[in-house]
């Protein structure tokens, strides 16, 4: 299930950018959801067809994975869908150098590689330089849906996101104004492996408190 390609290897630094919102969606006025670590593609193909009125955004550092997934994405009738391979954080970098006022309305991290070893925790995706990009890009009140079946893990970016002070928790009873787009509501691949093996999976929701 889990494929570890290294993200701060020279190659990832040299990946092309996203391209501009309205050469990758129909209709650019709509929301976009940014999923890290999108593998295959799977969750975000269920998300795009169960609601058209969201845009979805992929990334994979795993190239086989996305080229995967734009070539089934090409089958299908689907335009607010759209994948691209590379390190995320150095996606999100040019994309904040090249479109500033570009914003994302949401995102989810959904079981991320642990990088269970200490001398490669900075190999994980979720650095606190990262959530600063990922906070330049999201509006005051967007959401950060968090996810993994590794406890170590989720702890940890449970520390990182508070530390960062830009993203606070919503609380179970705070849900009801995302019920028509709830990403939760969809599995991931992982998720379904790790119910039939049994794991524990934990999750957070996160809500952005501050503009920066």
């Amino acid at each position: 299930m889990r494929q570890h390609v290294n993200p701060l290897s020279k190659y990832f630094q040299e990946i092309e950018s996203i391209p501009k919102i309205d050469q990758i969606f129909k209709y650019t006025n709509l929301p976009t959801h940014l999923d890290i670590g999108c593998a295959s593609g799977e969750f975000l193909f269920q998300l795009a067809e169960q609601n058209k009125n969201w845009n979805y955004l992929g990334i994979e550092i795993r190239e086989k994975l996305i080229i995967n997934a734009q070539c089934k994405l090409k089958d299908k009738d689907i335009d607010n869908l759209y994948f691209v391979f590379g390190n995320a954080d150095t996606l999100l970098k040019n994309w904040i150098f090249q479109y500033p006022d570009i914003k994302i309305n949401s995102a989810s991290i959904n079981f991320p590689d642990p990088w269970f070893k200490k001398k490669h925790h900075k190999r994980r995706i979720l650095q606190a330089k990262f959530v600063n990009r990922l906070a330049l890009l999201m509006p005051k009140d967007s959401l950060l849906f968090i996810k993994s079946d590794v406890k170590e893990l989720y702890q940890y970016m449970i520390s990182v996101l508070s530390d960062s002070l830009t993203f606070e928790e919503v609380k179970n009873n705070n849900l009801n104004f995302i019920e028509t787009y709830n990403p939760t509501k969809i599995k991931t691949e992982r998720e379904n492996y790790s119910i039939l093996k049994k794991l524990t999976i934990y999750e957070t929701i996160y809500k952005k408190i501050i503009n920066v």
